[in-house]
């Protein structure tokens, strides 16, 4: 694993245990919770910005002498997005305690 993919790793874990925290804090359902952590997961597959993850990995891609334009990231997250979300969700649905 090079720096970057450590780093990225590292900095994405952090968002998931503070949402869980906070899920448990606020007492949320276990559906809520189960959702917050979803998104937390799926959203920046949607947007550059979404982590610092996919920004790391752009500059890699760029480092390398490939281009991918935030439009083009954002066609593709539209396209990946869903279907993932979907899976996530019906088995979050099937799987969680009742």
């Amino acid at each position: 694993m090079d720096d970057a993919q450590d780093l990225a790793r590292r900095r994405r874990t952090p968002v998931g245990l503070l949402a869980g925290s906070v899920a448990r804090g606020a007492q949320l359902s276990s559906h809520a919770t189960g959702a917050l952590l979803i998104g937390v997961d799926l959203g920046p597959n949607l947007s550059v910005t979404g982590s610092l993850a996919t920004i790391l990995w752009l500059v890699a891609l760029r480092r390398e002498g490939e281009h991918v334009s935030a439009w083009r990231f954002l066609g593709l997250g539209a396209l990946v997005m869903p279907p993932a979300l979907m899976a996530a969700l019906l088995s979050f649905v099937e799987f969680s305690p009742q």
